[in-house]
């Protein structure tokens, strides 16, 4: 059966018409589609509202509790991510806090520690980290290296004074070269700008593919697909597209939404414009749905399959984008495989515009990519007749 241009626009609209219906059936779809991307959004961006984690609980061991001891316990505290919340009186006591969990490190002060600094004997200061939780361990170490390196570079400076070198002189032994240190995309070196600009478009991707693939599915289930068949002009594309086509508009709201909350709400750095980022939202949209039609497709009609594979890739990007795990670092082998998945070409592409405004040209083979995403279930086309007339719903 043909189906004249003119009636294109109706059949879709009628097909859309329908799937909203189906929503009010299964208010899963609206739960899917529009709380659990809102809850996210506003877990997520709350959880890290600091930017980084701060005040993180630590421990002090100060067996020499003299004047230049508490000056740089004074300035290990100030610092933004340290917080001496428990102090003990020998190593023993602070090691036993850690390995409970109630500290993530701690700074220990031997005795004698300033005499052996005046008298040029090199004393040692010490502090642990329990790397076992990465991130507080990691930014606890960054806070005391720092101090230690200050109150080293202090004590250096005291000793120079009463040689009689000038302020000028001493700086200049102590720091024979002036650092200068430039984070470019993100200077600010906010923690919610990192990740939340991955994480939450990741979780809506996994939610686009799971949606796209239970909607198609769902009409097997119910055992509608001949007469959604038949309401699309025998058209496996006017049915598929007719069909996802709320949930198109939905999702690319979605985006749309965290990208005003991000860049106009929160601040975060956008150097292209907001439009080029909702554009990029809407064309991740079609081919997040691009690939739950693919593998419903690939794997004729059966929904529980395709609906796992889509978690499980979904689930898999995550660790393959790259935001995490720098890929360059990764085997070859998987590489090469990150370029299957969506998420990957949307980090790269967000890095090069939103963060460092640069030409689209230099991540052509992302955007390109993306494009062959939304292609993708044209090679699956033709087994859609087959599943739309033949295919039966499988438990």
């Amino acid at each position: 059966m043909t189906m004249d241009r003119q009636s294109l626009p109706r059949r879709l609209w009628q097909i859309a018409h329908r799937e909203i219906k189906n929503y009010n059936r299964r208010p899963l779809f609206l739960f899917t589609m529009l709380i659990a991307p809102l809850v996210c959004l506003v877990f997520f961006t709350s959880l890290m509202g600091t930017g980084l984690p701060t005040k993180l609980p630590a421990g002090l061991v100060d067996e020499d509790d003299t004047h230049i001891t508490r000056i740089v316990v004074r300035t290990l505290n100030s610092m933004q991510e340290t917080n001496f919340t428990h102090r003990y009186s020998n190593f023993s006591d602070a090691r036993e806090a850690m390995q409970r969990g109630e500290i993530y490190s701690f700074f220990y002060i031997p005795k004698g520690l300033t005499e052996d600094a005046l008298a040029n004997r090199q004393p040692r200061l010490s502090f642990y980290t329990n790397e076992a939780y990465f991130l507080p361990g990691t930014m606890l170490m960054k806070d005391s290296r720092y101090a230690c390196e200050l109150a080293g570079l202090a004590l250096t400076r005291e000793t120079l004074y009463a040689k009689g070198l000038t302020e000028d002189q001493a700086m200049a032994v102590i720091q024979p070269l002036v650092i200068e240190t430039h984070p470019l995309g993100n200077p600010y070196l906010n923690y919610s700008v990192y990740l939340n600009n991955i994480i939450l478009p990741g979780i809506l991707i996994l939610l686009i593919m799971l949606c796209a693939t239970y909607a198609i599915g769902y009409e097997w289930k119910r055992g509608t697909q001949r007469e959604l068949y038949a309401l699309a002009g025998n058209s496996s594309t006017v049915a598929l597209a007719g069909k996802l086509l709320p949930q198109t508009a939905i999702f690319t709201l979605m985006f749309m939404l965290f990208d005003v909350v991000f860049y106009r709400f929160l601040g975060f750095p956008c150097n292209v414009g907001i439009v080029r980022m909702m554009l990029l939202g809407f064309i991740t949209v079609l081919a997040a749905q691009a690939f739950g039609v693919f593998l419903f497709g690939v794997f004729a009609g059966k929904l529980r399959l395709s609906m796992c594979l889509c978690s499980l890739w979904g689930i898999l990007a995550f660790s393959l984008a790259g935001f995490t795990y720098p890929v360059p670092a990764m085997h070859g082998f998987l590489q090469g495989f990150s370029w299957f998945f969506p998420l990957r070409q949307y980090y790269l592409i967000y890095v090069n515009q939103a963060l460092d405004g640069n030409s689209i040209f230099y991540v052509w083979r992302s955007v390109t990519a993306m494009l062959l995403y939304v292609l993708l279930p044209i090679p699956v086309l033709w087994r859609y007749r087959y599943i739309f007339l033949k295919a039966k719903y499988i438990e």
